[in-house]
């Protein structure tokens, strides 16, 4: 029973994305993006107990990639789209952007298939890996709820049609970016992830929500950073 720890957490991830998706069509966008974040910390969870009691299995690998492409791939793509059809200025562009919002979806299937046959991306992702996306574009709703200085960009479709193509662009990028992964826990090993780990903490204490795109953008120059050493 203990083996099937794993696959329980990442049937949790994927059942946050169902209802997330739920969510996002019955009007609650934040409540639909809080459902990413408690996605997230089943995905993060899941691996960590398989390590831990020794399941790791090939059944569990592929449930967590289909798990992920929902919660962090269709559901995303969803509020996405929920939010372009609030926008502003949609009558004027045209309402054939919204459907951008859907390559969310089928670039985080691209990204997660990419992943799994990749044998470079055993301690470190190559691309933006599909939940820090879902994270980014979760954060949206409460970022135009909260009327924060994000607000004006996040209401304007041609923002959200950028967003949807460069994150889309970045998922598949040949980008290598910090995993979070610990073989063991000296600095030595995970120097890179600590500093990842507490300037997010810190970034997230001042800043709250407002924090989450900074993360993201910390997250790729640190993994710059990080790839010229070598």
């Amino acid at each position: 029973m203990l083996k099937q720890l794993p696959n329980l957490l990442t049937s949790g991830n994927l059942f946050c994305g169902c209802l997330g998706i739920i969510q996002c069509f019955s009007g609650s966008l934040t409540t639909a993006s809080l459902l990413i974040v408690v996605a997230a910390i089943f995905d993060f969870f899941d691996g960590f107990v398989a390590r831990a009691v020794k399941a790791n299995s090939a059944m569990g690998k592929e449930l967590d990639s289909l798990a992920d492409c929902v919660s962090f791939g269709a559901l995303p793509a969803f509020i996405l789209y929920q939010l372009m059809l609030k926008t502003e200025n949609l009558a004027t562009a045209g309402n054939f952007w919204i459907y951008t919002a859907l390559l969310i979806a089928v670039f985080s299937a691209l990204r997660l298939a990419k992943f799994n046959i990749d044998t470079r991306q055993t301690d470190s992702f190559i691309g933006v890996p599909t939940p820090a996306d879902a994270l980014l574009i979760g954060s949206f709703p409460y970022l135009i709820e909260q009327k924060t200085f994000y607000e004006p960009f996040l209401t304007n479709i041609y923002v959200l049609v950028g967003v949807a193509l460069l994150m889309s662009y970045l998922m598949m990028a040949e980008l290598p970016l910090i995993a979070l992964k610990f073989k063991n826990f000296t600095w030595a090993a995970n120097q890179y992830t600590y500093l990842l780990l507490v300037g997010s903490v810190i970034l997230l204490a001042v800043l709250q929500v407002a924090a989450i795109p900074l993360i993201l953008v910390y997250y790729v120059a640190l993994s710059v950073v990080k790839s010229m050493e070598k």
